[in-house]
């Protein structure tokens, strides 16, 4: 019988989610919605000394900024997803309200011979470690190990049982069999084997807390979750064995989930995986949204940072994931019939900053003037600008080519919205001299007489033919007429510029820069 899919993201609360982990999501995303199947959001917090207050709620909207919903988990606000009543018995979806579940699963391993109780402490595992380290050796708490450390497999069961009672800091570790090669599949890796002569037997669960570590939580969840795919980063491939090994020693090999592990997310340099460090040294955010630490230190974030989600999305999508065809812009629809994890490539993807912003101009470039004005007026507001919005539309539709940002507007051209108080000097001084201001006022003149259509393609071209027709230097009349409209000799040109401002203004800089500069 074949399973309905069902997929998961495990995040842990320990800070602002990565780029790399929302990419990991958005996989999931789209691995689930291909197939009919199920999204679900876990929250993997049984690490209580690095939980960071706030970073749930982090986690869970950035993933709505993107469009990556849930069909089970938790929300924002901390609350359960609605999903189809026949789902909620897979919650809670935080692994520190499922604490009952994990105990009883860890003592039935010890109880079958796959797992045992150790009561070793930080100092006798310190000196231990010094002490083969002295030798040359490297100390793994294992096969080879684990016999001369306190442990129940060579303590009295009397003595076990009275530290069992009377201690809070032993743990539960996994019994790594000896010398046995471990042979797996990954879907994006192939076939891998390992050999548990170089596995250590890790912690399960510890008593100090009654939490579980990863490694027995997220297999115990998988499977009560009934988890179809795993999709995670390539930092889990070397627990891969591990994992394998408690599905055995369950007896839930029948039932246990396909794995997949996706490539890092690579520094510019292709030198290692991408950091924040790398964001703050090069200019770039690497989180979805902003983040402040306890001490207020502030991460930028894509969302603040001006780029649309829908952008944000296609270009992680193709961060490690190839299309197979020369398409670039994919939306979230066509990416999730596009996607698989054959093409999701095995080596690291580099990130390139100057590709993120062309992902955002095209997305720019897509949306309709009316949309674009909407997210345009309140950048306006801010500034104090009080603007009619058939005006806005119009400036909008001139310069969206150019921006890269809805904040690039105002910095492609706040002259079409405030006139000039000062004049760049090299350029006043390259063009504004009497033999070209002469001929611009001239210039001036022609257009404020101007009766035909007053539109950019309707002065546009008479205005060039009149400076034309009476032999005056183009560029040097039109970098004139340019200085008083803008202040500079860099903008847009200057029929569309007198056409947007109007004649009553277009005057009044010409009245002022004379006043100025003559």
């Amino acid at each position: 019988m074949t399973r309905k899919t069902r997929v998961r993201f495990a995040p842990s609360p320990t800070g602002p989610l990565h780029m790399g982990g929302v990419r990991t999501a958005l996989y999931n995303y789209l691995f689930a919605k291909q197939r009919g199947g199920d999204f679900i959001i876990r929250i993997e917090d049984t690490d209580s000394q690095r939980f960071v207050p706030g970073a749930e709620k982090y986690i869970i909207e950035a993933l709505n900024w993107c469009g990556i919903v849930p069909d089970e988990g938790v929300d924002a606000a901390g609350n359960v997803v609605e999903t189809a009543s026949e789902r909620h018995p897979h919650a809670p979806y935080r692994q520190s309200q499922r604490k009952p579940i994990y105990r009883q699963y860890a003592e039935q391993l010890v109880e079958n011979g796959y797992a045992y109780y150790a009561f070793d402490t930080a100092e006798e595992l310190g000196a231990k470690r010094a002490e083969m380290e002295a030798n040359g050796q490297t100390f793994i708490y294992g096969q080879t190990t684990r016999m001369g450390l306190r442990n129940s497999l060579c303590m009295p069961e009397a003595e076990v049982k009275e530290l069992l009672e009377t201690r809070t800091d032993w743990t539960i570790r996994f019994k790594m069999p000896e010398n046995r090669v471990v042979k797996m599949d990954d879907l994006i890796r192939g076939h891998v084997e390992v050999n548990t002569s170089t596995l250590d037997d890790k912690v399960l669960w510890k008593r100090a807390d009654e939490l579980p570590t990863y490694h027995l939580a997220n297999i115990v969840d998988d499977h009560l979750m009934e988890i179809t795919e795993v999709i995670r980063g390539e930092e889990w491939l070397p627990s891969l064995p591990l994992h394998y090994l408690l599905y055995e020693a369950f007896g839930w090999t029948d039932t246990q989930p396909r794995f997949a592990h996706l490539s890092l997310l690579l520094k510019p340099d292709g030198k290692g995986k991408l950091s924040k460090r790398d964001g703050d040294r090069l200019g770039f955010p690497v989180f979805p949204l902003q983040w402040t630490n306890a001490e207020g230190e502030v991460s930028r974030g894509y969302r603040e940072d001006g780029y649309f989600p829908e952008a944000f999305v296609n270009l992680l999508a193709m961060l490690g994931w190839n299309p197979g065809t020369e398409q670039e812009l994919f939306t979230l629809e066509e990416l999730i019939g596009t996607f698989s994890l054959e093409r999701v490539i095995k080596s690291g993807a580099r990130f390139n900053a100057d590709k993120a912003k062309w992902y955002n101009k095209e997305y720019l470039r897509k949306k309709s003037v009316s949309e674009l004005t909407d997210l345009y007026m309140p950048i306006l507001e801010s500034k104090g600008i009080n603007a009619t919005r058939e005006y806005v539309e119009k400036v909008v539709g001139l310069i969206k080519e150019r921006a890269t940002f809805v904040a690039d507007f105002w910095d492609i051209a706040p002259y079409l919205f405030v006139a000039p108080t000062e004049f760049v000097e090299k350029d006043a001084a390259k063009f504004w001299k009497e033999e070209n201001y002469t001929l611009a006022l001239k210039a001036a003149d022609f257009i404020l007489a101007f009766e035909g259509e007053f539109t950019p393609e309707g002065l546009g071209a008479p205005l060039e033919e009149y400076i034309r027709s009476n032999e005056w230097p183009m560029g040097k009349v039109m970098n004139c007429l340019r200085l008083a409209m803008v202040g500079g000799s860099n903008g847009l040109g200057i029929a569309d510029i007198v056409t947007l401002i109007g004649k009553e203004e277009f005057a009044r800089r010409i009245e002022y820069i004379k006043s100025k500069l003559c």
